[in-house]
């Protein structure tokens, strides 16, 4: 390729090929930086060029802040550097570092008398529910992404997937320590999946709600604040519901696997939370007719997790997630609903949910 815009694309070429020469050439890089209207485009084009560069170097950031406890020492009071670095058990002048990064991340800032003080974004991370637990346990995910080419070229075996072993079956999970680890990072980050989930009103007119999949209970303890009359029961491994916290005294648990048992009959709902995501597609058709064949003429099956649009960064993260995991894939709200179809179900709708990167809803009716 030509350094110059004289020289001009090679002949032959169709005029997509042309005009990917034309923007890969140096000389239109230094045309558009002096031409008005192009210069601003080019220079944030040329910006998030390099944030997808430094992303890693931005998220392992992230962690060190997390893990050195940055973010919780600078919650009672901003600190000198030196203050700060003795606290954490870290060389001063490395913690300088760690603490600009953070500033360039939003999450810290240095006042004019040289302490490091928490932004708001920065008080506020540590204490979104689950967020802190999701960040400690990237190193694993990260290990499995150390030759990324090999792991998006062909299946390969993954701690993520030993991490969380449920979703290959009961028989995966052989040991209680497993199912309360994968248990209790799942409950942290429920609390707002759940909030989401019940602002959009999904359970009105329901009197049985039946949450299979439903871990500790979280899910069902947010129902059982807004609707007080509900009767509430939950669906999951034995393994995982052996030491079901239950402070409403108001949750009913029925120990099985979706997998392999039939639901439970009776409730006129039936809740798949972060569920379906986990499974590949024959599993999810097989449980969407388990659900079917369970619920009553009328009866309502909510869906709720995060779905794909096709534009947000976490369609990437979910995606890479779950292909990790060794099973499941994100999907978007048309092919849940398409699926919902397959079995029977009719009046599928998505609902409106006011944080979509959270979650989703989709509903449907039993004719």
């Amino acid at each position: 390729m030509s350094d110059t815009l004289g020289a001009g694309p090679p002949p032959g070429r169709t005029l997509r090929q042309r005009w990917l020469d034309v923007l890969a050439d140096r000389g239109f890089h230094r045309l558009a930086a002096r031409v008005p209207g192009l210069r601003s485009i080019a220079r944030r084009e040329g910006a998030e060029m390099f944030d997808l560069v430094a992303g890693f170097v931005n998220s392992q950031v992230l962690s060190a802040l997390l893990k050195l406890q940055v973010l919780d020492h600078l919650r009672d009071a901003p600190l000198q550097v030196a203050d700060l670095a003795r606290r954490c058990g870290a060389a001063p002048e490395r913690l300088q570092v760690l603490c600009q990064a953070g500033a360039a991340l939003g999450l810290l800032r240095q006042r004019g008398d040289g302490c490091w003080d928490l932004t708001r974004k920065g008080a506020v991370l540590p204490h979104v529910p689950g967020l802190r637990g999701m960040i400690e346990h990237h190193d694993i995910l990260y290990r499995d992404l150390a030759q990324p080419e090999v792991f998006f070229a062909r299946p390969t075996e993954t701690e993520l997937a030993a991490f969380w072993p449920y979703v290959f079956g009961a028989g995966a999970v052989n040991d209680q320590p497993t199912a309360q680890r994968f248990s209790d990072l799942m409950s942290q980050s429920q609390s707002l999946v759940a909030e989401e989930t019940l602002a959009c009103r999904p359970l009105r007119g329901v009197r049985t709600l039946l949450d299979v999949g439903g871990g500790q209970g979280r899910f069902l303890r947010s129902v059982a604040k807004c609707h007080p009359k509900l009767t509430l029961q939950l669906f999951d491994l034995p393994q995982v519901v052996a030491n079901l916290p239950d402070d409403t005294g108001r949750i009913e648990v029925f120990p099985g696997s979706f997998r392999d048992d039939p639901l439970p009959v009776g409730a006129d709902a039936i809740s798949l939370v972060r569920v379906l995501y986990d499974h590949d597609d024959d599993t999810v058709a097989q449980l969407l007719q388990r659900v079917f064949n369970a619920l009553p003429s009328g009866g309502k099956i909510i869906v709720s997790e995060p779905m794909l649009t096709g534009q947000r960064a976490t369609d990437v993260y979910f995606a890479v997630y779950t292909l990790a995991m060794g099973t499941g894939r994100t999907r978007s709200a048309d092919q849940i609903g398409t699926m919902l179809r397959e079995v029977g179900f009719v009046r599928v709708n998505c609902l409106n949910t006011h944080r979509k990167y959270i979650t989703e809803v989709v509903v449907a009716s039993k004719p």
